[in-house]
């Protein structure tokens, strides 16, 4: 919360108990220890802007109805040079308080003070979190799944960022084992079909037969010809990767950078291979944690939550996916000393969340240290029936299709507008209109509104200025007031979302905020009101102005000035 909230909940916490103090020195209330009790904002305005439930929480240490002792620490209140205006009780014994006019000016100074940094905070104090998303095999195209896994992850990024994090944005690419094995047979057998034709060269059922496989052994084919295929097929088959997998990571790259994504490192496994996944297989070994069954290590899975033990190394000496991810993790917590890691997975990864943290305790380490947040697929949608194929190509839509035909805005909004766990339709139409319909169009149209606002008083020669407090004491309309509140509310959805793993709430305060402003603008005119009122509103105007650009730039959208 802002430090202005935080400020009025700690005052309202020393008032209750300074009242309490005075109404049991006096006898009003019997002399006894008062333990903690809650503040909270009611979910009806009806019954204060914060409210307390001091009187039950002391109702038995006192001997009395809470409402007797809410009456009492009412008569002994006293708000003297606070920001609220009265306190209540109401009901079984809650107090409820009503915040003066103050305390809106006050909200207000601080969110123009803040300017950019408004909503951040040091929640977080500086805890380094490593947050790896994406990581998309790259043996072909990203799908889907990789555009929400992107938006989320690096909205989630941001938002701990903003939260006080230290966050460190990671793509750890899988370029090793099985999957560039088979990779490697794909290309092999393609590039052979095109000298000796498909009928003499068949593809396994269990290989790639996307056509991208089809592409790179093309090129491959017209770049050397057919001189490899005397070489040895695994001289052959290095040298298809080695063309190949560059090209492929290099798209990703391309790709993930017009999503407005920056890593701070592509992780490579193959990294992992010199060292640190033997390293971490001679730690598991040292501890007891293995054994060798039928030619391969084993580990011990069962005995650290797992249903079934596990595959270290095959029996042909290569370490398994599972072994690489530990010794992965191992990096990232031990070796790089990352507080927490955060991962995002899709959401068929469920089961390998308990052998993960599993084998971090086997370890040693503290398996809290990494939280996995699973994503749910993705449908698209176009005039209410799902879309598989795209219209230009007759192929599954990638990642690189999403990005050509719909703007960039409305992939990361969109995309974050429901929480990770959630499937969720992504509508095509939808993200390309320009309506208020469209959730970004109409999140960047508040904010276009008010700089036009602010351009058409400036051809009339009006000049915004600073206010004084007794001016903007004077937006105390409802709208006004209900506009202001939500901008108070920002440094706390921040934390909210940072602790909960969910930027989504932020796509919906910024919806929720340009919402109010359009209601605001609806019931109360700036222009052609007297000067003072006219300033006040301004000075209003370019506050939520300000906070939905903080916003709308956190989730790296785009703020026009003018639509």
């Amino acid at each position: 919360m802002s430090l202005i909230v935080k400020q009025v909940q700690q005052d309202i916490r020393e008032r209750i108990l300074a009242a309490a103090g005075r109404a049991m020195a006096d006898g009003a209330l019997p002399q006894a220890a008062t333990g903690g009790f809650i503040i909270e904002v009611p979910a009806d305005r009806k019954n204060g802007d914060f409210s307390s439930n001091a009187a039950m929480a002391w109702a038995r240490d006192l001997h009395r109805a809470p409402r007797q002792i809410a009456d009492a620490i009412l008569s002994h209140m006293d708000l003297t040079g606070s920001y609220l205006a009265r306190c209540e009780t109401a009901g079984a014994g809650f107090l409820n308080f009503y915040l003066a006019d103050s305390y809106y000016a006050a909200i207000l100074r601080d969110v123009r003070e803040k300017g950019g940094a408004y909503g951040r905070s040091d929640f977080g104090r500086g805890q380094r979190i490593n947050v790896e998303f994406i990581s998309a095999n790259p043996t072909g195209p990203m799908h889907m799944g990789n555009a929400r896994g992107g938006a989320l992850g690096d909205c989630l990024a941001a938002v701990l960022d903003a939260a006080g994090y230290d966050v460190y944005r990671e793509f750890y690419v899988n370029d090793a084992g099985n999957q560039i094995e088979k990779f490697a047979l794909s290309l092999d057998i393609r590039y052979r079909q095109i000298f000796e034709g498909e009928a003499a060269v068949e593809m396994p059922e269990d290989s790639y037969h996307g056509e991208d496989i089809k592409e790179h052994a093309a090129s491959f084919a017209a770049e050397y010809g057919d001189r490899f295929l005397g070489e040895d097929e695994a001289v052959r088959r290095k040298a298809l990767v080695d063309y190949a997998l560059p090209k492929n990571i290099a798209l990703m790259r391309e790709n993930v950078a017009k999503y407005r994504i920056i890593y701070d490192k592509w992780f490579f496994e193959s990294e992992l291979h010199k060292g640190e996944v033997a390293d971490t297989i001679r730690l598991m070994r040292d501890k007891g944690l293995t054994y060798e069954k039928d030619g391969a290590l084993w580990y011990k899975a069962t005995e650290h939550g797992g249903e079934k033990d596990e595959v270290l190394i095959r029996s042909n000496g290569n370490p398994t996916y599972f072994a690489a991810d530990i010794a992965y993790h191992r990096n990232k917590l031990q070796v790089r000393g990352f507080d927490k890691a955060i991962d995002i997975w899709g959401a068929d990864h469920h089961g390998h969340v308990a052998r993960m943290k599993g084998a971090l305790e086997a370890i040693g380490l503290d398996p809290d240290r990494l939280d996995v947040i699973l994503m749910q697929l993705v449908r698209l949608m176009s005039g209410g029936e799902v879309v598989r194929m795209s219209k230009r190509t007759g192929k599954a839509i990638t990642l690189t299709d999403l990005l050509d035909d719909i703007p960039i805005d409305a992939v990361r909004f969109l995309f974050n507008m429901r929480e990770p766990g959630s499937q969720m339709e992504f509508d095509l139409d939808l993200a390309v209109e320009q309506s208020a319909q469209n959730p970004v169009y109409y999140c960047q149209y508040a904010h276009a509104r008010i700089c036009s606002i602010f351009r058409k008083l400036a051809e009339q020669g009006v000049t915004p200025r600073d206010c004084t407090t007794e001016e903007l004491e004077r937006l105390n309309t409802p709208e006004e007031r209900e506009l202001i509140r939500h901008l108070a509310a920002l440094t706390d959805e921040i934390v909210t979302a940072a602790k909960n793993y969910d930027p989504a709430r932020i796509t919906r305060y910024t919806i929720e905020l340009a919402s109010l402003f359009h209601k605001f603008y609806n019931a109360c005119r700036v222009s052609g009101e007297e000067e003072s009122l006219m300033q006040a509103r301004l000075f209003l105007c370019a506050s939520v102005r300000d906070v939905i650009k903080n916003t709308l730039t956190m989730l790296k959208i785009t703020v026009p000035e003018s639509m």
